[in-house]
């Protein structure tokens, strides 16, 4: 009997000292991780940049079924072009439909859309050969045909009967910047054919000379020229004159996005865009960014903070893309940690950018959705957050490819589309033209 006490003291006093050197372990790896987090956070101004929710763990998407995705998409692109060689129509029977003048909104659409199918297609070419690839070649043919015949007509819309309550439509600037990025796509492909670079390099001049001209009197770019309004944004009186040059209130996002087409078109021809261009257009950004490293929607709401589209959970789709334009204009702020929080977030708060998905209602604002977050930010948001992942080091990108590819496989339709907001007949091709360029840079770099 005492032999059987003294093993069972024996054996207690075992499990207390292994717990207690799990326990002191434990705690040694948390202090030693929050060491590591103070850290970090000590290492910048602006702690709260670097620090938000994690992701869940997932099984990340092979390299085969991320390419089989991508290879779906591509053939509802193939099969959705145009005959002229662009992609998406102003024809659409669905019931809600933003305020687009016409016929300028429409080009500016179609133009928008047609180069990101470009962009798109270029990408993911030399995944495939055989017949697929030379559906392909054909359609980047018949596409950069229709681009470099009508890139060059695309400019602001003209007033119409909404103007003093709308202001003016300036839905080119999306189309200016992603022309910049097709014809850098298509200036690769055409290694070679000097004749050919050299007229999508004269596109490229034409789309940053508009851009140039288009440049709010307080920098930075917008999709409105709006008229006279509160710190809320709503319609005041008395209105402003409108004036060639926009005097509303500059966008982050849509800076940011001309930005980033700007910096690659300096990359792969050469170009100079003055810093009397760039310059005021980064202030216009650094103005609407908050200490956690979300930003304003627009400068007219850069006032008011805690407004929930300025918030963390609002900010989703646009702290990707103004992240990395700061970046790539050389901002020391916005660090490998800063690009990885909001990664962070973008994964583990997915759900804040994903309820408006999809979801048009007649009568309702597109930002009715908690956080004020409109449906179209979804893939663009994703599709930023895939070119920020590029940014990290080599050894840091696959957690957040994986991430990236498990959010983006389920929400493909039996199409093989991809679309988060009713826009006429563009939605579908632009939606897949992004989750497709997002797809392709979650794939190995070593594919």
């Amino acid at each position: 009997m005492r032999m059987v006490i003294y093993q069972r003291t024996i054996a207690y006093g075992m499990a207390i000292l292994v717990w207690s050197l799990l326990a002191c372990s434990e705690f040694v790896l948390a202090e030693s991780a929050s060491t590591a987090k103070a850290s970090s956070a000590e290492k910048t101004p602006y702690p709260l940049s670097v620090e938000g929710p994690k992701p869940a763990s997932i099984t990340p998407p092979s390299a085969a079924e991320i390419t089989k995705a991508i290879e779906r998409g591509v053939e509802f692109l193939l099969g959705s072009q145009l005959k002229q060689g662009a992609w998406g129509r102003s024809q659409n029977g669905k019931y809600y439909r933003i305020w687009s003048p016409v016929p300028e909104a429409h080009n500016a659409y179609r133009t928008a859309t047609t180069s990101l199918a470009i962009m798109a297609l270029v990408e993911s070419r030399d995944l495939f050969d055989g017949e697929l690839r030379e559906r392909i070649e054909d359609s980047l043919d018949r596409s950069q045909a229709w681009l470099l015949e009508n890139g060059s007509k695309l400019k602001r819309s003209a007033p119409d009967q909404y103007d003093d309550y709308m202001g003016y439509a300036l839905y080119n600037v999306w189309g200016h910047a992603y022309a910049i990025h097709a014809a850098v796509s298509l200036h690769q492909r055409a290694e070679g054919d000097s004749e050919l670079q050299e007229k999508l390099k004269q596109l490229v001049d034409l789309q940053i000379e508009r851009l140039s001209a288009g440049e709010f009197l307080n920098g930075g770019w917008g999709y409105y020229d709006d008229p006279y309004s509160d710190k809320y944004g709503n319609p005041a009186h008395p209105r402003r004159a409108k004036l060639a040059t926009p005097t509303g209130s500059s966008i982050s996002f849509t800076t940011a996005t001309v930005l980033i087409a700007l910096k690659e078109a300096e990359k792969e021809f050469g170009i100079e865009v003055p810093t009397e261009v760039t310059k005021p257009a980064i202030a216009s950004i650094e103005r609407q960014r908050y200490p956690d490293f979300a930003y304003a929607y627009g400068e007219y709401l850069k006032y008011v903070p805690r407004m929930d589209i300025n918030r963390p959970g609002g900010s989703l789709g646009r702290s990707q893309v103004c992240n990395l334009a700061l970046r790539l204009y050389g901002d020391k702020l916005v660090t490998d940690e800063v690009v990885e929080n909001w990664l962070n977030r973008l994964f583990a708060r997915n759900g804040w950018l994903s309820m408006s998905r999809k979801r048009n209602y007649p009568g309702q604002s597109p930002h009715y959705a908690d956080f004020s977050v409109a449906g179209y930010f979804y893939y663009y948001g994703h599709f930023y957050a895939s070119m920020c992942i590029d940014q990290l080091p080599e050894d840091e990108r696959p957690f957040f490819r994986g991430q990236l590819a498990h959010v983006l496989l389920p929400l493909q339709e039996s199409d093989g589309s991809w679309w988060d907001y009713i826009l006429y007949d563009y939605h579908q091709q632009y939606g897949t033209a992004m989750a497709i360029s997002s797809l392709v840079r979650c794939l190995p770099s070593d594919r």
